[in-house]
């Protein structure tokens, strides 16, 4: 049911919108975007970890090419790391972003509630002191 937009008050769409921001308040994502979405579906799928697990092997398998045990260590440290910092990076972008998408639609939900919750509180107190309540606390997590 479309509740008239007089119920729903300061509605997500007019205030702020962390996960849209990112985007300029556009609805199509970004190059780096995509590319981080397209990064997190395959950093956690199989091939990944079989791919890791070959450079890993390769490594080991090398040992005799390299005439200096300490510059053998030293190269899969640096591909490790650096491959974790990017890695890193890429999936805190993903889960920052899914963490605030999720939170716009736990909003939404928490609107359309107190704007039911209104439209039923003619006659009952506590219910209107509850959608009250519920209104003051969307958004609560972009005051602290």
């Amino acid at each position: 049911m479309n509740w008239p937009r007089a119920h729903l008050g300061d509605t997500r769409e007019e205030r702020d919108r962390p996960a849209a921001s990112d985007r300029g308040g556009g609805n199509r994502p970004s190059h780096f975007e995509r590319f981080v979405e397209r990064a997190y579906l395959w950093v956690s799928r199989p091939p990944f970890f079989f791919i890791c697990v070959t450079i890993v092997v390769a490594w080991l398998v090398s040992l005799p090419l390299w005439v200096d045990l300490k510059e053998w260590q030293v190269a899969i440290h640096t591909v490790t790391s650096v491959i974790t910092l990017l890695l890193l990076a890429l999936l805190e972008n993903a889960a920052r972003r899914s963490e605030e998408a999720s939170q716009e639609k736990l909003s939404m939900i928490a609107e359309a509630l107190a704007a039911l919750m209104a439209s039923r509180a003619t006659e009952d107190r506590d219910l209107q002191e509850a959608a009250t309540k519920l209104r003051e606390a969307i958004g609560l997590e972009e005051r602290h």
